[in-house]
């Protein structure tokens, strides 16, 4: 996306600094909730169940599965925010306490940018003159870490929401009661499959219309085996 680059349009960008970006989050929500739920819908209709059992196990899906998906996300990305708070701490403590160790280690990392001599001692001069500057350059250069920390609230409720809203539409012929129910709840998915994968394309370099059909046949696939599996159980089970 282009920007303005007038002083002070770049002053205000810089202002509201860089933030978290929660997209995978929404991603990874609403193609999972979207997959599971067809999935039921085409494991139940494949075993020739009814639409009370769609609905039931549907919406339990997505309760449980939603939660369950919002809390391993709130409890993974508080466990990357513990880890940078950790070595964090590491860190700054080897600043304090070795400093000219840890100039040295700035020293090698830019040497080996290609920096050299009185150029290079100069940044090293510079780098390690701010006590933050100097820890922020460490944790990136060394370890890779990004200073900015995505919540684990927000990831966690991007990932049930988008499961809840997304997951829902295979639900809806059913719960309106409609005539070929199954029927409209593939082309809803499909289209909800679609949809996400455009979506998606806006953060990539991929075409929107390859990023759809690239979703789209990721979750068809997997409604795909649910329908299979669900049609040899009706001939293996009897129900």
């Amino acid at each position: 996306m282009d920007h303005s680059h007038e002083p002070d349009a770049i002053s205000a960008r810089l202002d509201e600094g860089p933030k978290a970006n929660y997209l995978r989050d929404w991603i990874y929500g609403g193609i999972d909730g979207a997959i599971t739920t067809f999935a039921i819908v085409a494991g139940v209709v494949g075993a020739n169940l009814s639409s009370g059992v769609v609905l039931i196990l549907g919406l339990a899906n997505l309760v449980a599965d939603g939660f369950s998906m919002a809390a391993s996300n709130y409890s993974g990305t508080k466990s990357e925010h513990d880890d940078y708070e950790r070595i964090k701490a590491i860190e700054l403590r080897h600043i304090r306490t070795y400093p000219e160790g840890e100039r040295e280690e700035i020293r090698q990392i830019y040497a080996r940018k290609g920096f050299s001599g009185a150029e290079l001692e100069k940044m090293v001069e510079l780098i390690t003159a701010k006590e933050d500057v100097w820890l922020d350059n460490m944790l990136k250069e060394e370890y890779s870490i990004s200073p900015i920390q995505r919540s684990p609230i927000l990831a966690a409720l991007a990932t049930f929401v988008a499961f809840f809203i997304c997951g829902a539409v295979p639900l809806i012929p059913f719960l309106l009661g409609l005539e070929a129910s199954p029927i409209i709840a593939t082309i809803m998915t499909a289209m909800v499959f679609l949809a996400i994968g455009a979506a998606k394309s806006l953060w990539s370099m991929q075409s929107w219309w390859g990023s759809a059909i690239e979703t789209f046949l990721i979750g068809m696939l997997a409604a795909g085996f649910a329908y299979a599996i669900g049609l040899g159980l009706k001939f293996l089970i009897p129900v």
